[in-house]
């Protein structure tokens, strides 16, 4: 069966370092990949599950408002700097029938291997971020996305905190936190 991608090519490009000149069968996998490992991590098998059907019945229709907050306000801006993070190391390769082969160009210089964990590691900064916005919805949100917190035998749970080494947002239980005003 095929993946129902929560976000598409224009997406990604429109917010993200990724050029709208790549190729797309060279970054579309790694969409797939950051949204089956790190959004479903996030956000939890039947939630992931539950998205994904109201994707496919339609993101727009008025039944699927609540699926589409979340996808518009969280799942999106996660799923940008997750695939990000996880296709910056292999960017510049290809394997081809001779071997492996690094990208270079004639114009352009090729960064070192601390440039490019640099980006890595600030992609996934930025993915963190904003699953940390999640789950602080969530913590306030949940009689709205039951599907959070029902999760039964080998579906993954989502965790509830997230690793944002860009500052303290909140305490790590996101259980004991009050509302702001």
């Amino acid at each position: 069966m095929a993946t129902v991608l929560f976000i598409n090519r224009t997406d990604l490009v429109r917010n993200s370092i990724i050029d709208g000149n790549v190729d797309t069968d060279k970054f579309i996998q790694f969409i797939k990949i950051a949204q089956q490992i790190d959004i479903q991590q996030v956000i939890g098998t039947k939630m992931y599950d539950g998205l994904t059907a109201a994707i496919v019945a339609g993101i727009n229709l008025p039944e699927n408002a609540r699926w589409k907050t979340i996808l518009d306000e969280y799942i999106v801006n996660m799923l940008i700097w997750y695939a990000q993070s996880n296709y910056i190391p292999f960017a510049a390769y290809q394997i081809k029938n001779g071997g492996v082969f690094k990208h270079t160009s004639e114009n352009a210089q090729t960064v070192d291997k601390n440039e490019v964990d640099f980006l890595v590691e600030k992609a996934r900064t930025n993915a963190e971020w904003y699953s940390r916005r999640f789950i602080d919805f969530m913590s306030f949100n949940q009689a709205t996305y039951p599907e959070y917190t029902n999760n039964v035998n080998d579906d993954i749970y989502p965790r509830d905190e997230s690793k944002f080494n860009g500052g303290v947002l909140w305490g790590t239980n996101p259980k004991k936190r009050t509302k702001r005003n």
